[in-house]
């Protein structure tokens, strides 16, 4: 009876080939192998769909974050086409499948919220572009490199210590980014300087002024540079930014061609005017403090000690303390004799 059950639930394959294949594809077996083999030609299609719509799409995207976007919901798509077609295979429906992905859905976003928010943002990073790969932009807390790539998650950028930083886009979105690379890459730049009153303030400003020409990067002249409605001399110019305390505030002003080399370049003002005070008639002011007594001060009570050595302040300490005691014997003494 068992042999005659095995043989009514398992029947003997056919020798023909069509009947074969209906055979087989009876089996459970045989179709999870073949809905794996159809997710994993999925992928492969997917990388070459990536590469046939590369250039075109690149062609049609000018922003390049955009591009590489579009391409990575090419390959999403069809890897997700791909799972569904082998879904089907296994017997699971349309409605089963997406009813499956809406319930994994709901899951992953409660669990992986941050995830999602970060994913929400990034949708935003890239429609209000406030940066794009390439561009150098510098964080709030000072933190300056290049945009490596943009995604729907997180911004890499490539920092100035050849360092890669991973900032997620939630984060990117709540923070002051400074765009050095958008549309104009002209940067000004500020050094300031505080001198004495009694130096020439006119050969402070004209020196400081010659030390930011001839410079490798520094834009020596030429027309007016314009922002918004505003218009600024492109040549370095020395202004008197306030009078001071301790001294007279110039503040040197100079626009760089490119802002990849601040740092270098500012560096190198900087040693040319310490250089140029050395022979001028400038002094670099300090914070210091004059006070002046009259006959309306007051007295001023000033005790003054002088150093020894530690032997010696052993000994100075051992007479000190027998002094009192002859002067009070000499107290003594007179007073006797004044009894007398």
């Amino acid at each position: 009876m068992d042999s005659g059950a095995v043989g009514q639930t398992m029947p003997e394959p056919p020798t023909q080939p069509g009947a074969l294949l209906e055979w087989l594809w009876t089996l459970m077996s045989v179709r999870i192998v073949v809905a794996f083999l159809i997710v994993g030609l999925g992928v492969v299609v997917s990388k070459f769909l990536v590469r046939l719509f590369g250039r075109p799409v690149a062609r049609r995207f000018q922003r390049q974050s955009v591009a590489q976007t579009v391409l990575g919901l090419l390959r999403v798509s069809t890897v997700v086409v791909a799972t569904f077609v082998a879904g089907s295979i296994v017997g699971l429906g349309i409605g089963d499948i997406v009813l499956s992905v809406t319930v994994f859905s709901a899951v992953l976003g409660i669990v992986l919220a941050p995830i999602v928010g970060s994913i929400i943002n990034g949708v935003f990073v890239l429609a209000d572009n406030p940066y794009e790969i390439g561009d150098m932009i510098e964080l709030e807390n000072g933190r300056q490199g290049f945009v490596e790539n943009i995604t729907l998650r997180y911004t890499k950028i490539f920092t100035l210590d050849n360092t890669f930083l991973v900032v997620p886009n939630s984060s990117m979105r709540e923070r002051d980014v400074t765009n050095f690379s958008a549309e104009d890459e002209r940067t000004r730049l500020s050094i300031p300087l505080l001198v004495t009153y009694e130096g020439d303030l006119d050969a402070a400003r004209t020196l400081m002024e010659r030390a930011a020409r001839n410079c490798d990067g520094v834009i020596e002249g030429g027309p007016d540079i314009r922002i918004g409605s505003a218009r600024y001399p492109a040549k370095p110019t020395c202004l008197i930014d306030a009078y001071a305390d301790s001294g007279v505030r110039l503040s040197l002003r100079f626009w760089v061609r490119t802002p990849y080399k601040i740092s270098r370049i500012e560096s190198t003002v900087r040693e040319r005017i310490w250089a140029a005070l050395e022979d001028a008639d400038v002094e670099i002011a300090y914070p210091h403090q004059q006070l002046l007594f009259d006959e309306n001060s007051g007295q001023a009570r000033v005790a003054l000690e002088e150093a020894t050595a530690p032997a010696e302040r052993e000994e100075t300490s051992g007479v000190t303390e027998r002094e009192p005691m002859e002067s009070d014997d000499l107290s003594d003494d007179a007073g006797a004799d004044g009894g007398e």
